[in-house]
């Protein structure tokens, strides 16, 4: 049974971090493109980051949307089959549902997002 499990969501402050992980099984988890995107309401979702499956135990090439760049890194453990995304300066326009994704192929999996809340 596939499964991906996001937790780390919450309130946070602006300018404060978060760091968001997603929990696979039951696939060949290091063969996939893992991402992360996000949906704020009202919103259609987006790309936040991506990694790829290349790159040895902890590697890969890593993707990011211009309104993440500098303050988002995404990382990938492959023994622990586990994503991960670090968010650091957040600001309150990061507020959104952010959702784990699983990509090989035609192949395509989604976890059930968890809650980013960016407010003072």
């Amino acid at each position: 049974q596939v499964q991906l499990v996001e937790s780390g969501g919450g309130l946070v402050q602006p300018g404060g971090s978060l760091r968001l992980s997603c929990a696979a099984s039951g696939f060949t988890f290091s063969s996939y493109v893992m991402s992360w995107y996000r949906q704020a309401p009202g919103k259609e979702r987006e790309l936040v980051a991506a990694i790829t499956s290349a790159g040895g135990i902890t590697g890969g090439i890593t993707n990011y949307a211009d309104s993440v760049k500098g303050r988002f890194t995404i990382s990938r453990d492959n023994a622990k089959n586990t994503v991960y995304l670090q968010m650091n300066s957040l600001k309150p326009e990061d507020t959104a549902v952010y959702y784990c994704n699983a990509l090989y192929q035609m192949i395509n999996y989604w976890g059930q997002g968890t809650q980013v809340t960016v407010s003072s």
